[in-house]
């Protein structure tokens, strides 16, 4: 074993463990649980995993995979493709997986991201086989030092009958000290987690593993799958440009400060490009208590905006990640890594009053969301942890544009097909035509504030046409049974949601 491997195992009795990714990937036996490390193709499984679905595509196997969210490189696409999966769960944001999901060849769990531990906690899903975790070395103790996420970590371990250990050679040892490992206690007499501020602290700097659980460690150095960031365009500014206003309004109000309240980013180019305004903004010292950190995180920090985050995982491009990681000393004392039952949890965001600002593919007249379904029925990536956010935020924010690809699709829509967040849920709504602020409105005060400020001009009178002749027919939140979604039918037929 090389001199640098050596300073990744402290711990002696896994130097005999150490095996290939091909030789670790025999452990994985037909229908067995599988929970991997990995969040937003962050601290993911790089060489087991894949070498897994190398492994199906030559036998008939098959496996249930739990993870903390989507993997990273072609790992979802490879497993899917050779008819590795049974079911998956609890987020995925691959195309070849999406097919398969959406054509009943891989069952899917959709669910909210603080759940999975928590289910597996109470005996709700299956004991897990075997965990596949990534560290950045092993301790004297035999315990696990993770790498740039945490997520479901911590709870597949506990759960497992058997551990493998990837050790990624490519995480700087000084990685130790960014994490913060905390399982709770089962109920009724679980303990309140002690999260006052974003950089709190409750737990371990390392994953604390029954060390005789271990079956195999494997060498990997390959960095994370990177991020695709778009720069922010037109629409996305714009709706930058209306977030920002909206919260000095809410500072001139006196409703908040200058460093407003920790905020929340969902991930994707939009969210990304979004908090990316701030960079240019009047605010300082912002902090952020959040599920994943992207580019934006580290941009605000670099500009002296934001002095401290907190998530689950790091997910950026290449050429972030490499600046990151050159920089590591800079921030490793303005950030901490959670598992994301902590990241998530309802009872910390409500007590930090955290600003959720999260995408939408689609909203209604009265502020009912989908984040998840095309057409109501195909599923895109997943709820993810916006519904943490948006049900306990002090604020919760959905933003999108108005109308895409050349202007055939309208965000804005008579009804959504699919509710992901009810209107129950939803503070503000924002595409680059304006902010709808939702905050004390009924369905028709709702309506008619969406109508004035998110509807793209193209399809205003449309939408203001069902509005009216819905609300002659009477109700609280009114509708048209017969039209509620043929704008959607239109579109399935004619490729537009135009109506003629």
């Amino acid at each position: 074993m090389k001199t640098e491997q050596l300073e990744r195992i402290l711990y002696s009795p896994y130097k005999e463990r150490i095996l290939t990714s091909e030789e670790a990937a025999k452990f994985i036996k037909n229908n067995y649980i599988v929970g991997v490390s990995g969040f937003t193709k962050a601290g993911d499984s790089k060489s087991v995993l894949p070498a897994f679905a190398a492994r199906a595509k030559e036998e008939d196997i098959k496996i249930t995979l739990l993870s903390g969210a989507s993997l990273g490189y072609n790992t979802d696409a490879d497993l899917a493709e050779n008819g590795a999966l049974i079911k998956r769960m609890p987020f995925q944001a691959d195309p070849t997986l999406r097919n398969s999901i959406n054509t009943h060849q891989t069952l899917y769990v959709d669910q909210h991201l603080s759940e999975t531990a928590e289910m597996l906690h109470n005996g709700h899903l299956p004991k897990i086989d075997l965990a596949i975790v990534e560290a950045t070395y092993v301790d004297a103790n035999g315990y696990i030092v993770p790498t740039t996420s945490v997520g479901n970590s911590a709870s597949f371990t506990e759960s497992a009958d058997e551990i493998i250990v990837e050790v990624n050679m490519s995480i700087p040892l000084s990685f130790k000290g960014i994490h913060d490992i905390y399982i709770p206690k089962p109920y009724p007499k679980r303990e309140i987690l002690h999260i006052t501020e974003p950089d709190g602290r409750i737990g371990t700097e390392y994953m604390k593993i029954d060390p005789k659980k271990v079956v195999a460690v494997v060498f990997t150095n390959k960095p994370d799958s990177p991020a695709r960031i778009s720069p922010p365009d037109e629409n996305t500014s714009a709706i930058s440009h209306h977030l920002l206003k909206f919260f000095d309004k809410e500072v001139e109000d006196g409703r908040l400060t200058k460093s407003l309240l920790p905020l929340q980013a969902g991930i994707g180019k939009i969210a990304n490009a979004v908090l990316s305004g701030f960079k240019d903004s009047k605010f300082k010292e912002l902090t952020m208590y959040s599920e994943v950190l992207q580019d934006s995180t580290f941009e605000l920090m670099d500009a002296g905006k934001m002095i401290f985050a907190s998530a689950s995982s790091i997910t950026v491009s290449e050429e972030c990640h490499g600046h990151f990681i050159s920089n590591f000393e800079n921030y490793k004392d303005k950030l901490v890594l959670r598992p994301q039952n902590i990241s998530n949890s309802a009872e910390v965001i409500r007590r930090l009053g955290v600003i959720a600002i999260n995408t939408a593919i689609e909203f209604d007249i009265y502020g009912n969301v989908n984040s998840t379904n095309i057409l109501g029925t195909k599923m895109m990536n997943g709820i993810g942890g916006s519904g943490d956010f948006a049900r306990n935020s002090y604020l919760s924010i959905f933003v999108c544009p108005s109308a895409p690809k050349n202007n055939t699709i309208s965000h804005v829509v008579p009804m959504v097909p699919h509710v992901d967040h009810s209107e129950h849920d939803v503070d503000i709504l924002v595409t680059e035509q304006g902010l709808a602020d939702l905050r004390g409105l009924s369905p028709i005060e709702r309506a008619e504030v969406i109508l004035d400020n998110c509807v793209h001009p193209e399809y205003k009178q449309q939408l203001r046409n069902y509005f009216e002749e819905a609300k002659a027919l009477g109700g609280h939140t009114p509708h048209i049974l017969e039209k509620a979604f043929s704008w959607h039918i239109n579109f399935r037929d004619n490729k537009t949601m135009k109506l003629s």
